[in-house]
């Protein structure tokens, strides 16, 4: 689960705390048409946007960015290091908010990891043509709490989080709201909706693992054993044996990459573990990030490639960096969740023989020893059985080449109005846009139901279902997605 588990599909991105002036506020405002510098406040009285956002008690402003055709902010809002104590003291946690206009729908959407500051839409953001609330998920700097009380992170307090937030804007975002997001996100998505499951009036769903029995993962041994061609698979396999037989020299190379780097191993303990890690995670990451054309690129007679190509290959698929301390610090919570609730896969990768001397490393080595953890296998089983007997208005999108797609979630009996697609040699990346024509016209229908915005038309016929905003390349390249370099035991 590591370059797997840095992933995605993603969201891990830049964090970059600002501080608002007038000046740049002023600017922003002025930048846009009336109609977005203003929302009808209860008593009739027209009333700036921001505003009224920055009414809510809590919530505070960092920054305003101009956007045509949007406003966008970058917040804090106060919220309880415990929901179920909330005099046990607050933190402040990242929001942004690229608006369009009250009239429309909100997309809520949460990566799972760190928020992005930059203005983005999410797939169903743009197919809705809506607002966009976007939350960083807690214990993700700077959204921490201090001192770190890490038995506060878990699922359920996530989504509290996230129903605060949900309850403080609907106020002014009266519409229909949808939540939505990519791998973790696409999780903490679901999780919301079982423990608030009146808030929303739809779930997207992308790329979200399910690992319900944490120490059962035959099912990823399947995939690997049949992903993609023999021939690709030979390939990879070739690679990733030939850097584990060559260890000592390329060891060598590690060491003096990491001091040039100034990258220290005190978490996961040696150099050689974290090599070691860096390796195991290769065939993850290649089938988590790269398509089955991209096997081209990969060295065809390993035995007999340089010591070059071989680096090259781990390097550039899983990334020598990912397990060094400065690598691995930003994703302390991850690792900590994946070792205490959400589960992480163990995978067996028997063409490697007795080549590896740790096996598939499991979360706990990735996270500081200060830090206390302990599994709980009941809370996954919960979410899988809710999942399966209550869905309502949940779509699912999946990637048949994705890894993490091996145990993801399936609908039951008790599952209404809702749908488990899967997108054609789709990888980590795969979204609704990616579905065979017919599913793709399902999914967008639905989607555009639950927003209560679909067209008379699409209501007649799905088949006519198609994003209500057009494509923009700024806004619309970055949804889901994370850099495959940030680690691949991360969904």
């Amino acid at each position: 689960m590591r370059k797997a588990l840095r992933g995605i599909l993603s969201l891990a991105v830049l964090i970059g705390t600002v501080s608002a002036t007038g000046a740049s506020a002023g600017a922003a405002t002025a930048a846009e048409p009336a109609a977005l510098r203003t929302a009808a406040g209860d008593s009739g009285t027209s009333t700036d946007i921001k505003d009224r956002i920055l009414a809510i008690p809590g919530m505070s402003l960092i920054e305003e960015k101009p956007y045509a055709g949007y406003r966008y902010f970058v917040l804090n809002y106060t919220q309880p290091v415990d929901h179920r104590h909330p005099s046990k003291g607050t933190f402040q946690q990242r929001v942004t908010l690229l608006h369009k206009d009250t009239s429309r729908p909100t997309v809520f959407y949460t990566g799972g990891y760190n928020v992005s500051t930059s203005p983005s839409r999410s797939e169903p953001t743009r197919i809705v043509d809506g607002n966009q609330v976007s939350l960083e998920y807690r214990f993700f700097t700077p959204s921490r709490p201090s001192p770190a009380d890490w038995s506060k992170l878990d699922i359920r307090q996530a989504a509290d989080d996230q129903h605060r937030v949900f309850t403080a804007l609907k106020r002014i975002y009266s519409k229909n709201w949808l939540t939505t997001g990519g791998s973790k996100g696409g999780m903490t998505a679901t999780y919301y909706e079982r423990f608030h499951p009146k808030d929303m009036d739809g779930v997207v769903a992308y790329v979200a693992p399910n690992d319900v029995v944490n120490n059962e993962d035959s099912a990823y041994d399947r995939f690997f054993a049949n992903v993609g061609t023999k021939e690709c698979r030979d390939k990879l396999n070739g690679v990733q044996r030939e850097a584990l037989i060559r260890r000592a020299p390329l060891e060598e190379r590690y060491a003096r990459y990491a001091s040039d780097n100034g990258y220290t191993f005190d978490t996961v303990g040696t150099l050689d573990k974290a090599y070691e890690a860096v390796v195991m995670d290769y065939i993850w990451a290649f089938w988590q990030y790269s398509l089955l054309a991209d096997c081209d690129a990969i060295p065809a007679d390993a035995e007999h490639a340089s010591d070059q190509a071989i680096w090259d290959s781990v390097d550039s698929i899983s990334g020598f960096s990912a397990y060094a301390d400065q690598g691995l610090a930003n994703y302390t919570p991850y690792y900590y969740q994946a070792g205490t609730q959400l589960g992480s896969p163990d995978i067996k990768q028997p063409w490697l023989g007795n080549l590896s001397r740790y096996g598939y490393q499991p979360p706990r080595t990735f996270v500081p020893r200060s830090i206390p953890m302990r599994f709980q296998p009941q809370v996954m089983r919960d979410i899988d059985t809710w999942v399966r007997h209550h869905a309502t208005h949940m779509l699912y999108v999946y990637g048949e080449n994705d890894p993490w797609g091996a145990e993801r979630f399936r609908l039951g009996a008790g599952a209404r109005d809702s749908y488990v697609f899967t997108v054609p040699g789709g990888n980590h990346g795969s979204n609704v846009a990616g579905l065979v024509p017919s599913e793709n016209a399902t999914a967008t229908a639905a989607i555009l139901r639950w927003a209560g915005v679909a067209p008379a038309a699409v209501q007649q016929d799905e088949s006519k279902a198609k994003p209500l905003a057009k494509f923009d390349a700024r806004l619309d390249n970055k949804e889901l997605t994370t850099d495959h370099r940030l680690g691949v035991r991360r969904p």
